[in-house]
């Protein structure tokens, strides 16, 4: 991580969060900060807690304590004569205009042509012309290799491609931070690749922050900047690829690379 993702004031900031159903808890009193054009890969076992950190991100789940702040602005809440009050849907729609998702499943408009599902949003949440937003959308499909399908319908792609789209889909609402959770777990192992790609891609242009939850290793030392390990919903270890996937301090990390390395038969501490 350079100088300036170190100094800069972050981005996204948790803090103190915790969720909980019931009397099981998801994330307990989680501390953590993304600085701007920051990547953050997050991996952990099933049930750490990883995608709930970014569906409270999304806003798709509400944390039971501690606040969330996105570009300075409290995402969950608002300070109203002094105090923190619960925030109503007016500032949650408002906030999510800064923060993109693309998830497992692709969730596009199977009436709807490629072209008609990317401008939707751009048209009627960001309020643009249909031809500006015509032109941000055709820029992102070549962005991610799908210029030539611009009229197909979802039911004609691949698994693969369709996960392209809803990557356009999301960046052309040019977000301050994009989440994408697990987005190569839905598709067929030869088309991993080409999503996996175009990913990287993005994030070398370095524009926007990220947080990539991910159970690709090597996806994650190649893309983050900072890797953090989730167990039994708190931050166990963060820091370089280099250092969490060479040199793992705690030993429930050293035991879940050595887990992932036996079941997947892939060496990833190289």
């Amino acid at each position: 991580m350079n100088n300036t993702r170190q100094t800069a004031d972050p981005i996204v900031r948790y803090r103190s969060v915790s969720k909980t159903f019931g009397d099981l808890t998801i994330l307990h009193e989680i501390d953590l900060d993304i600085a701007p054009a920051e990547k953050v890969a997050v991996i952990g076992p099933s049930g750490s807690g990883k995608t709930t950190l970014a569906r409270l991100l999304m806003t798709l789940e509400e944390p039971t304590s501690g606040t969330i702040e996105v570009n300075g602005e409290l995402l969950w809440h608002k300070r109203v004569n002094g105090r923190l009050v619960r925030a109503d849907e007016r500032h949650l729609h408002k906030m999510r205009g800064n923060i993109g998702m693309v998830f497992q499943h692709f969730n596009l408009f199977p009436h709807m042509n490629i072209l008609r599902n990317v401008t939707e949003a751009p048209i009627h949440v960001l309020g643009l012309s249909r031809e500006e937003a015509v032109e941000r959308a055709v820029t992102m499909l070549e962005k991610v290799g799908l210029g030539d399908k611009l009229e197909a319908y979802p039911s004609h792609l691949s698994g693969g491609q369709k996960q392209r789209v809803a990557i356009a889909r999301a960046l052309v609402m040019r977000p301050s931070v994009m989440l994408f959770d697990e987005v190569t777990s839905a598709l067929d192992p030869e088309l991993v690749g080409e999503v996996l790609a175009v990913i990287k891609e993005i994030a070398r242009e370095g524009e926007m922050a990220m947080m990539l939850i991910t159970h690709e290793m090597d996806f994650a030392r190649d893309v983050a900047d900072r890797v953090i390990f989730t167990d039994g919903g708190t931050i166990v270890e963060e820091g370089s690829p280099e250092q969490i996937f060479h040199d793992p301090q705690s030993p429930r990390l050293q035991a879940f690379l050595s887990r992932f390395r036996a079941g997947s038969g892939k060496e990833v501490m190289r």
